[in-house]
């Protein structure tokens, strides 16, 4: 295992911090989306965590609280702690936990993993944790928090400037801040948070970072630096063109081509995504995945229903959840069985099934809309359905990440491509042509504007909302296919990329589940047996025992750290939570509960035609005092 070169520029700087070089309070990691941010905080906590260092008698940071843009990427933040290749080279044997807005988010471990949200939710919280130890912040895609400004009132009540203003003290109260990001641009142009501005001297009316303010190291990592590297793999984009005939306002309007529609371009690609040319690109797409998949299948000899790693997987970015779930039925009639995922937030169990895109063989396609653009790391993603709107560049390029990562099982590094399936029209293309900047070492060229509006924002927006709306898609269907692969222009790389890893360990928010859910199965057994002797009535003793259990060992087990459940257990093993229950003998809520049941067991039995000999359901009388049947 080697560190690319901005993991050891980190590594580096960490270590002078902890043999005291002064002045570094902030470091600022600008790293190409797929270039390997997620690394950088537990590199920075193997070298800092607990570390005095000279001339100070306490340590630099105690603890490490790392904040995330979206609850899919908490578990991976978990995992890049836990994953045993990073252990052994780093040597550390720290932890942190997925944590909630609960008490001691820590739980024992080296850290926390929250979200902008839950921050947002309760800033107090947070900030008090803060106050009682050195944090490490580590700040994930800074650009999605905006600078705050007293004079842009139209923006005060945005999500995004909540998100700064519960962030901002947790800022200004950390001991250091690792502050990582993909782009140092905002799509509204507005000053991302905490960095400092400086005017260009070239444009008027211009801002650009300033990388030499006092206090802050930079540390960049560009995609010219990556595909040297060989830290991700160059892209094939197929650039499919199309025609769509649509209503607007009772009008008939078409257009033959994306680069013809002009100022129709964009009810035209609102057109597309839902009718037969979404379908035409999608079953390209779908189809050139399968014979990817299929070439892997041979290369590594396996039988027909035989799974592995590193066969190649889809992923479909759709515009909105309605036609998100449009395209998974369409999927699932090429592809029956559960090889298609949706992953939208309406779906209750969308985060589980991220996880098993990305860490299991199945399924090899995931359909989402904004879930899983972002972030997630899935290398075996060989091709993205590109069906979505938003052409900011920000955004396509965290979209188009997804599939750049090299995959250690997807064979020679010379043999994979991220092939990326999109519309043929204009501001993709200018997307197009700020890669090829990146890869040759250019500075981009500023984006027009209107270039990262997030189309058809308004095409349904009616003041009478009864009343149909403006833009009623017919047709559409796909033309002209055109192939094209972005090369570096420097081929020179630096040897291999990584070494393949196997299944990663447990986290410790699977093992705080796997440990619940044993002290509920463990509860639920001695209720039952408890019940079968006679001793406690079924219909309300789980929650009695429950009720025993928080006063016996002082906390509810939702609050309760790794080592506290794994007591609890060993408790439950040794002990009868029933020769407890004069514990809650004088609750008001479980006398009220008892006379109820008892009176409403009476009332069943006094029915005409009630069964003779069944049992009537008892509760001991004083939760403790003996059984007493009514």
């Amino acid at each position: 295992m080697r560190l690319r070169r901005h993991q050891e520029e980190i590594d580096r700087l960490c270590r002078a911090i902890a043999a005291g070089a002064a002045g570094v309070t902030d470091i600022l990691a600008a790293v190409t989306p797929g270039g390997g941010k997620s690394a950088l905080p537990v590199i920075a906590a193997a070298r800092l965590l607990s570390v005095v260092p000279p001339g100070r008698k306490t340590p630099l940071v105690e603890r490490i609280c790392w904040v995330v843009p979206r609850d899919t990427l908490r578990r991976q933040a978990e995992e890049a702690f836990v994953d045993p290749a990073w252990r052994r080279f780093l040597g550390h044997g720290h932890a942190v936990r997925a944590a909630d807005n609960g008490p001691d988010p820590c739980r024992g471990l080296a850290g926390y993993v929250t979200t902008y949200q839950a921050i947002a939710a309760a800033p107090d919280l947070h900030l008090a944790e803060f106050n009682r130890h050195r944090y490490l912040l580590c700040i994930d895609e800074l650009h999605h928090l905006p600078g705050l400004s007293e004079l842009d009132a139209a923006a005060a009540a945005a999500e995004d400037t909540a998100w700064s203003r519960a962030l901002l003290p947790l800022l200004e109260t950390a001991g250091l801040r690792l502050l990582m990001t993909g782009t140092l641009e905002r799509c509204d142009r507005r000053p991302i948070l905490w960095l400092t501005y400086r005017a260009d001297r070239w444009a008027r009316r211009q801002r650009r970072v300033d990388l030499t303010a006092p206090g802050w190291a930079v540390v960049g990592y560009s995609r010219k630096a990556a595909l040297a590297e060989q830290a991700i793999v160059p892209i094939r984009f197929g650039a499919l063109d199309g025609k769509a005939e649509w209503l607007f306002r009772g009008d008939r309007c078409e257009a033959d081509s994306f680069g013809a529609a002009g100022e129709r371009l964009r009810p035209m690609l609102f057109t597309a995504l839902r009718t037969g040319y979404a379908k035409d690109l999608l079953r390209r797409a779908f189809q050139d995945c399968r014979e990817h998949r299929a070439r892997r299948r041979a290369a590594l000899g396996l039988a027909p229903r035989e799974t592995a790693r590193g066969l190649g997987k889809l992923l479909v970015v759709a515009p909105d959840q309605v036609t998100a779930r449009a395209y998974t039925e369409l999927l699932r009639l090429w592809l029956p069985g559960d090889a298609v995922a949706l992953a939208i937030s309406e779906e209750r169990d969308a985060v589980e099934r991220i996880a098993r895109f990305r860490l299991r063989p199945q399924p090899s396609v995931l359909v989402t809309v904004g879930m899983a653009y972002e972030g997630m790391d899935a290398p075996e993603i060989s091709h993205v359905a590109c069906l979505t709107q938003i052409r900011s560049t920000p955004w396509l390029e965290q979209m188009v990440a997804r599939a750049t990562r090299f995959d250690p099982h997807g064979g020679a590094y010379e043999e994979q491509r991220a092939v990326i399936y999109h519309p043929d029209d204009p501001l993709f293309r200018l997307f197009r042509r700020a890669i090829e900047s990146d890869q040759a070492g250019r500075a981009r060229a500023r984006p027009t504007p209107g270039q990262d509006e997030l189309p058809f924002s308004g095409i349904h927006a009616e003041d009478d909302p009864f009343r149909s709306p403006p833009l009623e898609p017919l047709r559409s269907e796909a033309t002209e296919l055109v192939f094209q692969t972005v090369h570096p222009r420097d081929r020179a790389h630096a040897g291999r990329a990584g070494e393949a890893a196997g299944d990663l360990p447990e986290t410790p928010s699977q093992a705080e589940q796997r440990l619940r859910r044993q002290v509920g199965l463990l509860v639920a057994a001695q209720v039952i047996e408890d019940v079968e002797a006679g001793l406690i009535g079924q219909p309300w003793g789980y929650h009695a025992y429950n009720a025993v259990l928080k006063r016996v060992l002082g906390k509810p087990r939702a609050a309760m750290s790794l080592a506290e459940l794994e007591a609890m257990i060993g408790w439950l093993e040794r002990n009868r939570v029933s020769e407890h229950l004069h514990l809650i003998r004088d609750d008001p809520r479980y006398q009220w509960t008892a006379r109820e049941r008892r009176r409403s067991a009476v009332r069943a039995s006094a029915r005409p035609g009630a069964g003779r000999g069944r049992r009537v359901p008892f509760l001991p009388s004083g939760l403790g005092a003996g059984p007493a049947r009514e």
